[in-house]
């Protein structure tokens, strides 16, 4: 098993070596078939030690790869932890990877740069895979890291294009800020239990906090921006610090504004990123940190918060947007925050099965969206496109089936429904069931998301499909069908979408969690979120199939019924549009508040500080009093005689005054 799991993690590393450095000599082709070939064979192992660690309820796996870092008592060891949270990564990561690896075959043939295309994908298997398997928060940070680098490079891919080298550099300053953060909740973790390594937090971490009432519970045992905190408000601290990384990667609330423009990049790009990996590393992160996480009930708070604020924001967001992906994309912001209310309310089984069901219905819509681009032309705007349905039939199946997973189709109390129907209602009723001060708030958010989600999703689908086609009639003409290997992955996700919610109910938030999770996810005992979800009343349970009736319904009479409506409704409600579209005027407030001030100081600095001071009184003042001195002695180089002789008979007289004045003194 430790070879198996050694090839999982480098097999896309050696196929982005060999497509990075020998690309441009192998060809495109070999490019693409070695990285595509070896993401297959990482995507087979990776369902193999699903079925052997997760299903077969193994115990956690350990593979140490050397001795990473030594200092003193700081020891690192570079190793591979493998549990069920682990393998359900893998298969999450390597199976979404695969199939995009194989659909940019057909999606990219024409683009020049297909190795470096290909070698970026790998890399960015690499580093994920390098985050999920890691032992330590060192190693962690270390693929966190590794993941932002290769996301910058897959969204400025087309970096002749200023709107994507522009969102490439965005992406990766946002992230910068939330990584801060988890970097400082690293060095907590560190200050506070002496180690970086998972187990020993972990082994600490339950009984770390004092016994209420003891006699050194109040006792300060750190001082974090000026304040002195006791355990329990240090391990809160510790928890927000992840957290605020967690948001940045995972575009929570405030710091979500680099999702939507990370579209910019190449669709298969934006299934890569948006359906399983990059996004999911936040939600994988507290998950991973739960047993810290069940000690701070204020951070669970935030958690909640957060997510339900996020969940409820990008589902406002994608009402009115006209792009395609973007449409997508803020339905995946949206997703995220229903997973991290999961979080929060202690459901942290079916924040993970949220997660795993999402890849597939997500990445099925983004590479189905991808399909509908590569149909007419490259057009992504959906005011531009209608009635599609007839032209490419395969690919509004394949979409219809991941807009009713994604909006979460079935029949309450039964175990009929697609993959989202049983991820999403989990969360909502275990919101409602939650012991939490947030319960409430956040409930009614994820239902009223829900709607809107239910609305925006079947508004792409008859916006798309159905009505008189709006484009030209040039593009109608050449609209056709995507080529097999752009529509292998989709029914492949189309297939997860429908089963995958039915099949893994019940080990991630069912009957069989306890031997399923086996220790890779910690509750406390006052956490019986598990039980209480079971017992919520039937009004719960059935309100979000009700939101999903009524979004579905109201797209139906807007798009289909009365296709004027939106326009009318839009021109009565111009202030209401147009705060949407603008997507709460987050850009123009960060734009405002951040950016300029940023640029005016680095101005300040270059200009006055660097150019005025600096080199003005240094290297250029004195190489131009240099000039200065140079010039006048020059001008005494006249070429005629007279002058030099005049010269010469002054430095005489200087010469006789000065030796009659010195010898008298």
């Amino acid at each position: 098993m430790d070879t198996v799991i050694k090839a999982i993690v480098f097999l896309p590393l050696i196929g982005f070596l060999i497509a990075g450095i020998g690309g441009n000599t192998i060809g495109a082709k070999a490019s693409e078939f070695v990285t595509s070939g070896f993401m297959v064979i990482a995507c087979a192992l990776s369902w193999l030690v699903f079925f052997q660690v997760a299903l077969g309820h193994e115990e956690l796996i350990k593979v140490s790869v050397m001795r990473w870092m030594q200092s003193g008592g700081f020891d690192v060891e570079w190793a591979f932890r493998v549990d069920t949270l682990t393998a359900v990564m893998f298969v999450v990561v390597n199976t979404v990877s695969m199939l995009v690896h194989v659909y940019s075959i057909g999606y990219m043939h024409h683009d020049p740069h297909r190795p470096r295309f290909f070698a970026y994908l790998s890399l960015f298997t690499f580093a994920m895979l390098m985050l999920i398997t890691s032992d330590n928060l060192l190693q962690m940070f270390f693929g966190w890291e590794g993941v932002g680098l290769a996301s910058y490079l897959l969204i400025g891919f087309w970096f002749k294009k200023p709107s994507a080298n522009a969102a490439a550099m965005k992406a990766f300053i946002v992230n910068r800020v939330g990584d801060f953060g988890f970097a400082l909740g690293i060095f907590t973790v560190f200050y506070l239990f002496g180690s970086v390594s998972f187990e020993t937090i972990f082994a600490t971490a339950a009984t770390y906090l004092p016994a209420e009432g003891a006699a050194d519970a109040a006792e300060p045992v750190i001082t974090l921006f000026g304040m002195h905190l006791d355990k329990a408000n240090a391990i809160t601290a510790a928890c927000l610090l992840l957290f605020m990384g967690a948001m940045g990667k995972s575009a929570q609330f405030l710091l979500h504004t680099w999702l939507p423009d990370a579209m910019e990049g190449p669709t298969p790009v934006s299934a890569l990123i948006h359906a399983a990996t990059m996004v999911t590393a936040g939600v994988f992160l507290v998950a991973r940190m739960s047993p810290l996480f069940e000690l701070s009930p204020d951070a669970l708070t935030v958690v909640t918060i957060i997510g339900a604020i996020t969940a409820f924001f990008a589902a406002t967001v994608g009402l009115v947007q006209n792009d395609i992906k973007r449409v997508i994309a803020y339905s995946t912001c949206s997703q995220l925050g229903y997973m991290f209310v999961a979080l929060g309310v202690g459901a942290y089984g079916a924040a993970v099965f949220h997660l795993f069901t999402h890849a597939f219905f997500k990445a099925l819509l983004f590479l189905g969206a991808g399909s509908v681009i590569h149909a007419v032309d490259g057009e992504q705007d959906m005011r531009y496109m209608g009635g599609l349905r007839t032209h490419i039939p395969v690919t509004f199946w394949m979409m219809t089936i991941g807009t009713l997973a994604l909006t979460g189709v079935g029949i309450p109390g039964t175990v009929i429904g697609f993959a989202g129907f049983f991820s999403k209602d989990a969360i909502i009723e275990s919101a409602f069931a939650s012991h939490s001060t947030v319960a409430g708030f956040a409930f009614t958010l994820l239902v009223i998301a829900a709607l809107f989600t239910s609305f925006y999703s079947w508004r792409l689908a008859f916006m798309t499909f159905f009505g008189k086609p709006r484009a030209s009639s040039d593009v109608m003409h050449h609209v056709h069908e995507s080529p097999a290997i752009m529509l292998v992955p989709l029914y492949i996700l189309a297939a997860g979408a429908v089963l995958a919610g039915f099949l893994f109910h019940d080990y991630f938030f069912g009957h069989h969690y306890v031997e399923f999770w086996q220790g890779a996810l910690f509750t406390g005992p006052e956490n019986e979120i598990l039980e209480e979800y079971h017992h919520v009343p039937l009004w719960v349970k059935w309100s979000p199939f009700a939101a999903m009736a009524l979004g579905f319904v109201t797209a139906w009479f807007m798009y289909i019924r009365r296709p004027d409506l939106p326009k009318y409704l839009a021109e009565q409600h111009r202030g209401l549009y147009q705060f949407l579209l603008n997507k709460w005027y987050f850009d123009e407030l960060y734009d405002f508040l951040f950016v300029r001030p940023a640029l005016w100081l680095g101005r300040v600095f270059w200009k006055g500080g660097d150019g005025a001071i600096i080199d003005g009184l240094g290297p250029n003042g004195i190489a131009a009093r240099v000039l200065d001195v140079t010039d006048r002695v020059v001008r005494l180089q006249t070429g005629y005689l007279y002058h030099y002789a005049f010269a010469m008979l002054l430095g005489i007289a200087a010469l006789v005054t000065w030796m009659m004045l010195g010898s008298s003194i």
